[in-house]
């Protein structure tokens, strides 16, 4: 326990390296005007709650069994399976999972925490950090310091000693979200969000003690933070996640802050010389109504031209912008294609029929996949984007196992150059080095057939696989006396499944299955003939099967897949225990999925290809490798 008096004191560290003369003062927002569309006035009770005497930090706190959750207090998002049972009205009865069961669950080759709970990548001297939130002290939101680990590849990673902790008035309820940013000069400052002992959100500013130090083990937080406080009209936990800066064209650095007011949501808009002093301008960069509340706002080029990375200050005219939130009402990572105006501040989408957070958006993974960040690697010239699946399971069967949430393997990001209307994520290059032996399989597969594929233990695979539909067959349902019906309604989510067969479809593989097929999870495409007669192909991931246990969500997954002219149908999958990333169409459309199987594990976990189309024969090429286990392990100073 802590007095206030002592959280309060301004403190003096070496190493600025914003200003030659900082001031200690904790430094005023400053605006042009007010934002017209910011109406409700400032409550006079978030300033009195910012300087109010703190009683409690809460260390060491598990809080696993509060009557109401830290996060919620703190208005984050967090695990909340709760609501699904509510609405879909099964059944739940607690599965009696054993230490076996739950110890396979835990993947080798995705990063995530040694243990307990997880949530600004960059790359530093020849070092790819990356921070996250966790929680030392539980398997829930709560308590949550930034972790820090580094690695030579993106794939094997050494745990560093906690960054930051809440240990101070303005983030003793949390070090939440941030963003780093590279100055002209090769510095790095880092803002984030804390919250306060009354859980209001406010934005700080954090620095290496060492820059010097390519592990950036030690950092400084700013002694005058907080540097921004919630504006007028902008509720006290509704105030988070400021993105990477940018460099405006008249030299200043400028970043985003997601929100909303009432149910809009918004991105506001600050500029900065200093990363001290801030501007609110009066225009959002984009709001969207009926979308409520935007968290882990993220904004940055892509070349219109070329399969490459930008760094995010990056503008003209083969350049479009990307404008990414966090959905916090349906946890889902929503984005959209268009155009910034720099002299204003503004972006407007190339299509507002799918404009951010609306149900037609387009989404980076169809899947678990959420709170997403990118950075770009000026290392190798691209830009790689993080993103966290929770589970699907129980918090008691997170407390028994001991850990809870994973990383999916890091994906970069280009424009998809041929549609010129959709992003393209892929797997970084560096997860092929875990390949082990390999096996080539070419197989024609007839309607209703499902083929064991011999691959030995299927825990731990990489496949790589091309789908052509028999030609004859094709023909046939695509002409004009064929039977086939129009399906211009069809979805994965609402379709029932794999078990529904259609003339084309479905036809892929079922990975982490059992030798009978009663626990299995197929990811799979599944083709339809719309009313111009002209084929639209789904990619999916069903799970409904993929446990006997019935204290687990499942869910069918999975979206339209853009498809061109000539093009084969293609899908990868990265299978890592309980962790299933899907790739269609080369990254145009993703899917990560949770499986928590009773029998599939272990030396039990077979590998299958099915066709259940009616009336299409399906040949399926592919190459599936074995999978070793990434290097994961806590930092010695011998390891390097």
């Amino acid at each position: 326990m802590a007095s206030s008096e002592a959280l309060l004191l301004p403190v003096t560290y070496p190493q600025d390296p914003l200003s030659k003369s900082r001031s200690d003062r904790i430094p005023e927002t400053s605006r042009r005007r007010p934002i017209k569309v910011l109406i409700a006035v400032f409550s006079s009770l978030i300033l009195i709650a910012l300087y109010v005497a703190l009683t409690d930090t809460h260390e060491g706190s598990n809080d696993e069994t509060a009557t109401e959750s830290r996060a919620s207090l703190a208005g984050v998002s967090e695990k909340d399976n709760e609501r699904f049972w509510r609405v879909s009205g099964r059944k739940r009865e607690t599965f009696p999972w054993n230490d076996t069961m739950l110890s396979w669950q835990h993947t080798v080759f995705h990063f995530q925490p040694e243990k307990h709970w997880m949530n600004g990548p960059l790359f530093y001297k020849g070092w790819y950090h990356f921070f996250y939130q966790h929680n030392p002290y539980g398997t829930v939101w709560g308590n949550i310091v930034w972790g820090h680990a580094v690695s030579k590849d993106l794939i094997h990673w050494l745990y560093l000693p906690i960054a930051m902790v809440p240990d101070q008035w303005y983030d003793v309820n949390g070090v939440i979200t941030g963003s780093a940013t590279f100055l002209d000069d090769g510095s790095i400052v880092m803002l984030y969000t804390g919250i306060t002992g009354e859980f209001v959100q406010v934005q700080n500013l954090a620095y290496p003690e060492d820059p010097s130090d390519p592990l950036l083990l030690k950092w400084v937080k700013f002694s005058g933070n907080p540097i921004l406080l919630p504006p007028p009209g902008i509720g006290a936990k509704d105030f988070r996640d400021p993105t990477t800066a940018w460099k405006t064209s008249a030299g200043k650095w400028r970043i985003v802050i997601g929100s909303k007011i009432n149910r809009t949501g918004v991105s506001l808009v600050y500029d900065t010389t200093d990363f001290k002093t801030y501007e609110l301008l009066d225009t959002l960069l984009h709001q969207v109504p009926n979308t409520g509340e935007w968290e882990c706002v993220d904004f940055y080029p892509v070349s219109k031209t070329e399969a490459i990375g930008l760094d995010t200050s990056v503008k003209g005219r083969d350049v479009k912008h990307v404008v990414k939130a966090s959905m916090d009402d349906t946890r889902m990572d929503l984005y959209a294609i268009g155009t910034y105006f720099d002299s204003n501040a503004t972006w407007i989408p190339d299509n507002p029929s799918i404009d951010v957070g609306i149900s037609t958006a387009l989404r980076y993974d169809y899947g678990t996949f959420y709170a997403s960040k990118t950075f770009y690697d000026q290392n190798k010239g691209r830009r790689v984007l993080w993103g966290f699946t929770i589970e699907s399971d129980t918090v008691a069967a997170d407390q028994q196992k001991g850990w809870a949430s994973v990383q999916t393997i890091p994906r970069t990001v280009v424009l998809d150059t041929k549609t010129g209307k959709n992003l393209i994520l892929w797997p970084v290059e560096e997860i092929e080095s875990l390949r082990l032996s390999s096996k080539r399989f070419n197989m024609t597969v007839g309607p209703g057939t499902v083929v064991p594929v011999d691959v030995g233990s299927a825990s731990q695979l990489d496949i790589e696989a091309e789908f052509v539909i028999k030609k004859d067959d094709l023909e046939i349902n695509l002409g004009d006396n064929s039977a086939v019906g129009y399906d211009e309604d069809f979805s994965c989510e609402a379709n029932g499944g794999s078990t529904v067969r259609g003339a084309l479809g479905p036809f892929g593989f079922s990975v982490l299955a059992d030798q009978s097929l009663s626990e299995h999870t197929p990811v799979y495409f599944y083709v339809t003939k719309g009313k111009d007669s002209k084929l639209k192909t789904f990619f999916c991931t069903d799970n409904l099967r993929s446990t006997m246990a019935n204290d687990v969500v499942t869910s069918i997954y999975g979206s339209l897949v853009p498809v061109l002219k000539g093009e084969k149908l293609t899908m990868r999958i990265l299978v890592d225990h309980s962790m299933i990333e899907g790739f269609g169409q080369g990254g145009r459309t993703c899917i990560t999925s949770r499986a928590y199987p009773t029998k599939a594990i272990y030396g039990a976990t077979k590998l299958f290809l099915f066709n259940n189309a009616i009336d299409a024969s399906v040949t399926a090429s592919f190459t599936v490798w074995q999978m070793i286990s990434a290097f994961l392990h806590p930092y010695f100073a011998d390891d390097l």
